[in-house]
């Protein structure tokens, strides 16, 4: 099954963490951190893309400080020893506020996005497939680390800057957001509402898909379908109103009964980000939201591989999308 092999994600990590990338990097291949800055004395977090569990070798050291305005430091470790400095002068965080930062593994470079925007290029110094290993270390706490696959969107003429886009604007007021074409990559995302994607190969046990974004300040609800055809196999439904996450199933029409049933207190708030993880496994989906898992809800769909395309909409903005 395609992308049967991809990466599992690690999930509510401890930090310092270590772990490895199975198969090292390979071109095309985007790693996600999603997490938030702390509010504590330290002033530093980083990212090493790094041979082996030693810091003696790391290909790109990518190091926010919270120093002199705040910049970002970029570096390679060669054998125990750092070459020269590459310094943004900007700080594309903020302490006690959430965050998602993408690593584009590209021919010639790492490309880094900051909740959905391109904040820098590192060239290679060293070759990027002696890398097998991803830490982080300093004053964040991670949600997860998911792996999206070398070629999973990029069309075969297009310069790939984010992987994740689904629709592109052309011209003003033109939106084009047909999921069956692979999308140009552009480094803003345009995400329109309702949004639509395809999800190549439909469902299968240990498929994942990651809906990440932030909900508008006067928000009713929004959802999530997973759709087979004209059926919903599976609607994801915060409602603020009601104070509940709503999950059913709609064949031929018909909605099925409802299922409620949290463990804790609405994981959603009106005005913050938010990120969505479903995996399916053979017998249900699992979900976790912002890296903490929330319930499980049984096929009422059975035949995954018809579940082939995703629908999110409602009172939110949409800055990450992993079918």
């Amino acid at each position: 099954m395609a992308f049967s092999g991809a990466q599992a994600p690690y999930m509510n990590p401890m930090v310092p963490f270590t772990g490895v990338i199975q198969g090292g990097l390979q071109d095309g291949l985007q790693i996600t951190i999603n997490g938030t800055v702390l509010m504590s004395n330290g002033s530093r977090f980083t990212v090493n893309l790094q041979t082996g569990h030693s810091d003696n070798d790391i290909a790109f050291h990518f190091n926010p400080r919270f120093e002199e305005g705040g910049y970002v430091v970029c570096n390679t470790k060669q054998n125990g020893i750092w070459g020269p400095e590459e310094r943004k002068m900007q700080m594309p965080f903020q302490r006690g506020h959430p965050f998602e930062l993408s690593f584009l593994v590209q021919s010639s470079q790492f490309q880094v996005t900051v909740n959905g925007r391109l904040f820098v290029r590192y060239t290679h110094r060293v070759p990027f497939h002696r890398v097998d290993t991803i830490s982080v270390t300093g004053i964040v706490q991670l949600s997860y680390i998911s792996f999206q696959p070398p070629g999973r969107w990029q069309a075969n003429s297009a310069p790939i800057t984010q992987t994740v886009i689904h629709t592109v604007q052309s011209a003003p007021g033109q939106m084009f957001p047909n999921p069956m074409i692979p999308p140009m990559a552009y480094p803003n995302p345009v995400f329109p509402i309702p949004f639509f994607a395809s999800i190549p190969g439909g469902l299968y046990p240990s498929k994942s898909i990651t809906v990440s974004g932030t909900i508008l300040p006067s928000a009713q609800s929004f959802y999530i379908n997973l759709r087979s055809g004209s059926d919903i196999a599976f609607h994801l439904n915060p409602r603020f109103k009601e104070n509940a996450v709503v999950r059913n199933t709609q064949i031929g029409s018909s909605w099925g009964p409802e299922e409620r049933g949290l463990p804790w207190k609405m994981p959603f708030s009106r005005g913050q980000s938010f990120s969505v993880w479903i995996l399916c496994e053979s017998h249900c989906f699992k979900v976790a939201v912002d890296g903490q898992h929330l319930f499980e809800y049984y096929h009422r769909l059975k035949h995954l591989p018809t579940i082939n395309s995703l629908e999110v909409g409602g009172d939110i903005q949409l800055t990450h999308v992993q079918p």
